[in-house]
């Protein structure tokens, strides 16, 4: 276990000295292995060779740019706009509506994005302006958007689920199904938060005008097509009528088709969403290459069972285990970006889970969980670091003291979920 240690201590001294993670990762694996093989460097670039061609070809992981594709398609389309539009006329007159309504389309867009950043990031441009032409606190307007971002990763499709998937050999599908409730769930609390912060300071989320029927069905019928694309993409994979992948591409090409019927899609926004879903695809493979290098360097040193016969000698719990890791889960994220942080992980964390018996999806749910609180947690938390780049006049501190009681309410969805394991297991028990 010492050689795992020392390769994990000099790939962070690595990323802090802002080499990139996915450099980090793949030297830390390539020298690791050389190590293990007394400098014989020719396994080594076997590995490479192999995490390379294997990663490339991989026929699951399709479903990855194809997702990005979708919510790239459908964000050009302004689909973002109408949903945060038919939250609000639904609950936009209640107290602190309008942040309630911000958290219902955060998730609403993480149905079609996949990304919590990208999420943060959108939201930051349609809601935020809206809650500031109210008088909303700016404690509450961010905490809302940065606390909502999260729920992009949670609400299937779930690109951090899709990589967690392949590397544990666990059916997205499954994964998919298991993130739903858990997504219910996270929307509801964080909306109990916010009233419970305008309890405290009416203030902060003052009321907005309450809407006429005929504007809420107005614009429902703006999000029909989203809806029914999530409908069909989710209930196919649900039903078995068709893998994660194929209603991958299923859902592309219905969000290219809804782009073009609505006569946003032009040759320069096609140009741009293919560009952009190629970027980011690039990177999230970058990254997993290099994790998967680092991964096979863990597995050819005696840590992870050393891991196993350490917490069987101290003899602690299960739940008390699980606790540990995700504290850990946390503290990573506030100095980590959520993929590189299951990618270095989960091939340490993974095999103890599932010898202390643990259900690897419900493991999947609660790891995406705590993700979701590093990433507001500060002082880095990255849809913290997000909304600070995209709201400058907005001061940090003012930022960190908006998400508290978010924080607060993903803490109480973790406990719930730990607890009730059921919630996130029952949908993909009904699966065939």
């Amino acid at each position: 276990m010492t050689e795992a240690l020392i390769g994990l201590g000099l790939m962070m001294a690595l990323a802090l000295l802002r080499v990139p993670i996915a450099v980090s990762m793949g030297v830390i694996g390539f020298l690791g292995v050389a190590y293990l093989r007394d400098w014989n460097f020719a396994p080594a670039f076997a590995m490479v060779q192999t995490k390379v061609y294997e990663t490339g070809r991989n026929y699951t992981l399709s479903v990855v740019p194809l997702f990005i594709l979708m919510g790239n398609l459908v964000t050009r389309a302004g689909m973002s706009q109408e949903l945060f539009r038919a939250a609000y006329v639904f609950i936009g007159h209640l107290r602190g509506g309008l942040a309630m309504a911000t958290v219902v389309a955060c998730a609403g867009f993480g149905a079609i994005c996949g990304s919590s950043i990208a999420t943060a990031a959108t939201m930051a441009k349609v809601a935020y302006p809206a809650m500031k032409r109210l008088g909303y606190s700016d404690a509450l307007s961010t905490g809302a958007i940065a606390s909502g971002g999260t729920l992009g990763i949670l609400i299937p499709p779930s690109t951090l689920m899709v990589i967690y998937g392949v590397m544990t050999e666990t059916s997205i599908g499954k994964l998919f199904a298991a993130g739903v409730l858990p997504g219910i769930l996270a929307t509801f609390l964080l909306c109990m938060a916010v009233l419970w912060i305008t309890w405290r300071d009416p203030a902060a989320g003052p009321r907005g005008e309450r809407s006429t029927w005929g504007q809420r069905l107005t614009a429902l019928k703006g999000i029909w097509a989203v809806a029914g694309l999530f409908i069909v993409v989710m209930g196919g994979i649900y039903g078995g009528v068709f893998t994660a992948t194929e209603g991958a591409g299923i859902g592309a090409f219905g969000a290219l088709c809804f782009a073009v019927a609505r006569r946003t899609l032009t040759w320069r926004t096609l140009f741009d969403a293919l560009a952009e879903s190629g970027r980011t695809t690039a990177m999230l493979f970058t990254i997993l290459i290099g994790a998967l290098m680092f991964a096979e360097f863990v597995n050819y040193t005696s840590m992870p069972g050393d891991l196993k016969h350490l917490v069987t000698s101290m003899n602690l719990s299960p739940i008390m285990v699980v606790a540990a890791i995700c504290v850990i889960y946390v503290l990573l994220g506030t100095a980590m970006e959520e993929l590189s942080m299951i990618l270095l992980t989960v091939p340490v964390f993974f095999p103890l889970i599932t010898h202390l018996g643990f259900d690897p999806i419900w493991f999947g749910v609660l790891i995406v969980v705590v993700v979701e609180i590093g990433l507001i947690s500060p002082p880095v938390g990255m849809n913290l670091f997000v909304l600070n780049a995209l709201l400058p006049q907005v001061p940090t501190r003012t930022i960190f003291r908006g998400v508290l009681p978010f924080m607060l309410a993903d803490v109480v969805r973790l406990a719930i979920l730990i607890a009730f394991p059921v919630i996130s297991l029952y949908l993909p028990s009904l699966m065939k």
